[in-house]
């Protein structure tokens, strides 16, 4: 047996079925040993980016591990972005990178790169596999560092050799450290800050995100008094009816620090404490105020839903949490504006939806407008850096295929990893995605205000702008395989979203919204 196959039988003996792809050369014995473990599903992507964003997507989903496979220093550099974002999210990832043969390193040929250094940018885990004798205990060590809470990508380095020689055998799997427990003493401290009357924030992210989670938490905002808030971008939440309307901290920082004025306790589960996205003139870097005393319940990484239930029985043991009522809001008719457009999924969202969440600006009244609709999924932009929206609903579709997936896209940001759509296309995937197309990169627009710079000029705004020529977002798609249509008043979003929904297989819907 060679590398390349106990490698891949490794990994799909340790529930790693599902590896996003784009090789080259150094990885074509991995690509032949797919024909001998069929219980390996290898899904092609045209671009990296889309490779690491899937399985970013997936794993948020399938609450394990997906593989990627990608070519040497440069490929990986194409796909750190959205490495970046699992990183954020700590979502778990086995990235599988091939390198050049190890008699042919010492050559410096053209693709050689420093792989190690790169991944370990993105990575908690990174290994180089020495000989084929390593490769498949490698593989289970890669898969188990990837699993242990709260998760991390693991970066397995592949020589091209190590994969065609013999002398490989398949390794067991390795158990993934768990979650461990709060001390009892925590929780005791936690209750007593609740148990003051002073204002407090209880603050989410990370598994407490779950329903579980926001279930145990509603129960002690109810019985202690304290606010519930999250993540501006958690990972993945569970929304909907039934559940607690769970307010989001802000994105903008003016707004942020409103949010938390006046509070004196900042109670951490699963979260880490919040600062803003960027440094502004004249601005705080957090928007915790400064009398504002902050607690970790939980950090990340430890058992937050555990937490949270232990603190419901120390603090609020006879509380009944207030919950979200089922209610959708009314079909809007009309001008297509974000919130039009935002109300038409809010009115449309099937039951069991996952939302992919890169609308940016364009999702405004977005989590309000569909807060009581038919539980559903939600994941967001985790580390900031966009493109990842489209790979990420592939991820979701391959981890849930009896799941309808909706894409809410910004323009801008669709044309960093559009290549998504001809995999949407080919793995016949039932993703539906709504472009927000605004014509313009307009989270810079309102960022170049908010720095204070003077920017209001020809040339600065030709940066910010996707005109001349426009974006032709129905002919992107339909070249790739993806039927599209256009929408430019609510009516018509209405009628194409409810189509689309109801066929099986990807569409695409470009929403045309009013130019920024």
């Amino acid at each position: 047996m060679n590398g390349a196959q106990a490698l891949i039988r490794t990994l799909a003996g340790a529930g790693v079925d599902v590896c996003f792809a784009n090789p080259g050369t150094s990885e074509m014995h991995f690509v032949a040993a797919l024909d001998d473990v069929p219980g390996m599903r290898a899904v092609l992507t045209l671009f990296e980016g889309v490779a690491t964003g899937a399985a970013d997507g997936y794993a948020r989903m399938a609450g394990r591990p997906a593989a990627t496979l990608l070519h040497l220093g440069p490929g990986l550099a194409n796909g750190l972005a959205n490495l970046h974002n699992a990183r954020r999210g700590r979502t778990p990832i086995v990235n599988v990178v091939g390198d050049h043969a190890r008699s042919h390193k010492r050559f410096d040929a053209p693709l050689e790169s420093d792989i190690d250094a790169l991944a370990g940018t993105v990575s908690g885990w990174v290994r180089r596999s020495l000989s084929p004798a390593d490769v498949a205990a490698d593989a289970a060590a890669a898969v188990a560092a990837a699993s242990a809470s709260p998760g991390t990508t693991a970066t397995l380095v592949l020589p091209a050799d190590v994969s065609w020689e013999d002398g490989a055998e398949v390794a067991p799997p390795l158990p993934a450290r768990p979650a461990p427990r709060v001390a009892p003493s925590v929780v005791d401290d936690v209750a007593a800050v609740l148990a003051s009357g002073e204002p407090a924030v209880l603050f989410l992210g990370g598994e407490a995100m779950s329903e579980e989670g926001q279930l145990a938490a509603a129960r002690v905002a109810a019985g202690t008094g304290a606010r519930l808030m999250s993540e501006t971008f958690p990972a993945r939440a569970a929304r909907g009816a039934g559940l607690p309307r769970l307010a989001r901290l802000p994105y903008p920082p003016e707004r942020a620090i409103a949010a938390l004025t006046g509070t004196r306790h900042l109670v951490l589960a699963g979260a880490t404490s919040p600062v803003h996205f960027f440094a502004y003139p004249g601005m705080p870097a957090t928007p915790v105020p400064e009398d504002c005393t902050v607690h970790v319940l939980a950090a990340p990484g430890e058992d937050a839903v555990a937490a949270l239930r232990a603190l419901t029985e120390r603090a609020a043991p006879d509380a009944e949490p207030v919950l979200q009522v089922a209610e959708r809001p009314e079909l809007p008719t009309g001008e297509l504006t974000p919130r039009t457009m935002s109300a038409v999924i809010g009115a449309l969202l099937p039951e069991r939806a996952i939302v992919v969440d890169e609308a940016l600006t364009s999702g405004v009244g977005l989590t309000e407008l569909t807060a009581g609709a038919p539980r559903h999924d939600w994941l967001s932009l985790t580390g900031g850096a966009i493109g990842d929206g489209l790979p990420m609903a592939l991820g979701a579709a391959v981890a849930c295929p009896d799941r309808p997936v909706i894409g809410i896209q910004a323009d801008g940001s669709a044309m960093y990893t559009i290549s998504a759509l001809w995999s949407y296309a080919r793995e016949q995937l039932d993703i539906t995605t709504i472009v927000c197309d605004n014509g313009a990169y307009a989270i810079l627009q309102h960022e170049l205000s908010r720095v204070g710079a003077a920017g209001d000029g020809e040339r600065a705004g030709r940066l910010l702008d996707l005109g001349g020529p426009g974006l032709d977002f129905v002919a992107l798609a339909t070249g790739m395989g993806v039927p599209a249509t256009r929408a430019s008043t609510a009516e018509e979003l209405a009628d194409q979203l409810a189509k689309a929904l109801a066929e099986p297989g990807p569409h695409l819907i470009d929403a045309v919204l009013p130019r920024s």
